[in-house]
């Protein structure tokens, strides 16, 4: 009873907050579904970002795809969710990596202003680690977790590859704080982007990765 009483009351508090769980299964497949728009940081072969049949969806029957297998390690596909547009809140997604020889990677984007400027977490199931970036004028720079020594690169967490996992984040301010699977682990303070900008997915290289159920709440 407890457990539920708390689901209903963070589904409340989604509600107040402007919260909605975006997910894919009334889109076409093979298309970008409606309110995205697909985005590329760098060059190299096009992304291909496509809504897909999965049984093994969380919400079935549909997920979103980035399935373009360009090996090109520097370039990241975005794809862009437009309806939405703020400075503070939570993200979340659940993901699942299928395949990469280069990269095999997921990512949550936050106050996007365009492909070369934006924030970013991602987790990778070759690595086993997530890291938080700033993607400024093109360049990705990781940002070192709070309380640990100055190179600190992420945290080390396993990814696996072929499983559904969720990756979130909360940023409020100059301070964002990462989440796996409902479990903190760690956090980071930045202010290069203080102002409002959009949200959306990120992969990198050749990463194929599946995307469902994408939550986003304003704060």
């Amino acid at each position: 009873m407890n457990k539920l009483r708390g689901v209903l009351a963070l589904l409340a508090l989604a509600a107040l907050c402007g919260g909605q769980t975006v997910k894919f299964d009334s889109a076409a497949l093979g298309s970008v579904p409606p309110g995205w728009t697909v985005a590329m940081t760098h060059t190299g072969g096009a992304p291909q970002w496509e809504v897909l049949k999965d049984d093994t969806a969380p919400s079935k029957p549909n997920v979103l795809a980035q399935t373009s297998t360009d090996r090109t390690g520097g370039r990241f596909p975005l794809a862009i969710y437009e309806k939405a547009n703020f400075t503070d809140g939570t993200l979340a997604v659940k993901f699942k990596p299928i395949s990469g020889s280069v990269d095999r990677a997921a990512g949550l984007v936050w106050r996007y202003r365009d492909p070369d400027n934006y924030y970013l977490v991602r987790a990778n199931a070759l690595e086993n680690n997530v890291v938080l970036y700033k993607v400024e004028n093109g360049k990705r720079i990781s940002l070192v977790p709070k309380g640990t020594p100055t190179r600190t690169y992420g945290v080390k967490h396993p990814v696996p590859s072929g499983v559904w996992s969720t990756l979130g984040v909360s940023f409020q301010g100059n301070l964002f704080t990462v989440s796996f699977n409902g479990q903190k682990l760690f956090e980071v303070e930045d202010s290069t982007f203080t102002e409002a900008g959009k949200v959306g997915l990120w992969t990198k290289a050749d990463s194929v990765t599946y995307f469902d159920d994408f939550q986003v709440v304003r704060k």
